[in-house]
């Protein structure tokens, strides 16, 4: 969520970023202007009011004490009507506070100046590109048909149990999938960031702490007799640790790591390119969540890319960097790159990790502050990156690994798996 003090002081330059994500925001930040400057018009009289009642209180006490009681108690009658005017106006400042931060939730957060023009996808800017695309063999088969042959993912058993885009794995597949979770963590506390075990499921406090709310209700399962919702990444209960927090400086950073199921209705998603472990109504991943200083936030989203480069060169596997447009930016992020592997049998690019940099939007939203070197509360940046999503990566592997004696494991997974090969 924006800061209304930097609407105020910077809404020209907010306007133009903003319409970087093809947006005319001039109307709504107008109108947050304008609601702001009605409440603080509002808070103005109320301070007066209320100063006005304590010097007629004291006063009122003084005649008391002098042996006034009829000027005082007439000055009484006074006090009265002074206090339903500050109930009044205290009721009409809540609500247009509340009407002034339903209005901000509307707003996306201001894209960084190297975020790209463009209107979707196909507008990215690809930054890198490394690894060899494999030539696979003659009959090499995409992965939902190399899971039937193999016996390693049953999509239709999971159709059965729960409805489409919910696969079982199955034996080897099971393993390789837990095999990525756990070198994917290993992977993460080695480069200091802490595990955590996070609830998943979260209340309706923590997806708007996020961002998530009340911006993507459509894509989350709402569990509506506890009113929960089905956690669509570890970044929420992750990020949401720091919610109402006060820090202090030295804390920072904080880096934290965990792996959860993640679930997202994507709905109105359809055709070839959502076939098998392409996109899913369920699927593991692994998140890293950084909590920073704002003078160094980009620093570390830049060694945020960096680990997620490491581990998919050390899966072996062609991978490309892109940094995402202004129409292809998400809600709440400032700045994103994603991360795309080549999955060679379906000859496309496939996206495995979004590292972000959310600046002060959700730290404001979650109320995560530090104190500062002057002793001043002051909004965090936070980050976060998919470090890895599992089913597009489990994917890769299927298809880039295949030979025709079997499936190859890549071999930094061997001690993770205790096999290598499936076959």
């Amino acid at each position: 969520m924006l800061q209304v003090s930097d609407i105020r002081e910077n809404s020209e330059d907010i306007i133009k970023r903003l319409a970087i994500r093809n947006i005319n925001a001039k109307p709504i930040i107008n109108d947050v202007l304008d609601f702001d400057e009605q409440r603080r018009q509002m808070q103005t009289q109320l301070d007066a009011t209320k100063a006005e009642m304590n010097a007629l209180s004291k006063e009122i006490g003084n005649l008391f004490k002098s042996g006034q009681a009829d000027k005082a108690n007439a000055l009484k009658v006074k006090t009265s009507e002074l206090k339903d005017t500050i109930k009044s106006v205290e009721q009409a400042l809540n609500d247009k506070a509340l009407a002034l931060q339903d209005m901000l939730y509307k707003i996306p957060n201001v894209p960084n100046v190297l975020v790209p023009e463009g209107n979707s996808d196909e507008d990215n800017l690809e930054t890198l590109r490394d690894g060899e695309i494999p030539q696979l063999h003659d009959g090499a088969l995409p992965h939902w048909d190399l899971a039937k042959k193999y016996d390693i993912i049953d999509f239709e058993l999971g159709n059965k149990i729960a409805g489409a885009g919910f696969p079982v794995y199955k034996g080897k597949g099971a393993r390789l999938q837990r095999a990525l979770i756990a070198y994917f963590l290993d992977k993460n506390t080695d480069a200091g960031y802490t595990e955590y075990q996070l609830p998943h499921v979260v209340n309706e406090a923590s997806g708007i702490g996020t961002g998530q709310l009340p911006d993507k209700e459509g894509q989350m399962y709402h569990i509506t007799a506890d009113d929960l919702y089905l956690i669509p990444t570890a970044e929420v209960p992750g990020t949401n640790i720091f919610r109402d927090v006060i820090l202090n400086e030295s804390d920072l950073p904080i880096g934290i790591t965990g792996y959860t199921p993640c679930f997202r209705r994507e709905a109105g998603s359809y055709g070839a390119h959502v076939r098998g472990l392409n996109r899913l109504h369920q699927f593991d991943k692994v998140e890293i969540i950084r909590v920073e200083h704002p003078s160094k936030s980009y620093e570390a989203l830049d060694g945020m890319v960096a680990h997620v480069q490491d581990i998919l060169k050390e899966l072996e596997l062609p991978y490309r960097i892109l940094r995402l447009c202004g129409g292809d930016l998400t809600f709440a992020s400032a700045l994103t790159y994603d991360f795309e592997v080549f999955s060679a049998a379906q000859e496309r690019w496939l996206e495995v990790s979004s590292v972000s940099n959310f600046e002060t939007f959700q730290s404001n939203r979650l109320k995560l502050r530090f104190k500062n070197a002057d002793g001043k509360n002051e909004l965090a940046h936070t980050l976060n990156g998919s470090s890895l999503a599992l089913p597009r990566i489990l994917a890769s592997i299927l298809e880039n690994y295949q030979t025709e004696a079997g499936i190859r494991i890549p071999e930094v997974l061997k001690p993770y798996t205790g096999f290598d090969i499936i076959n």
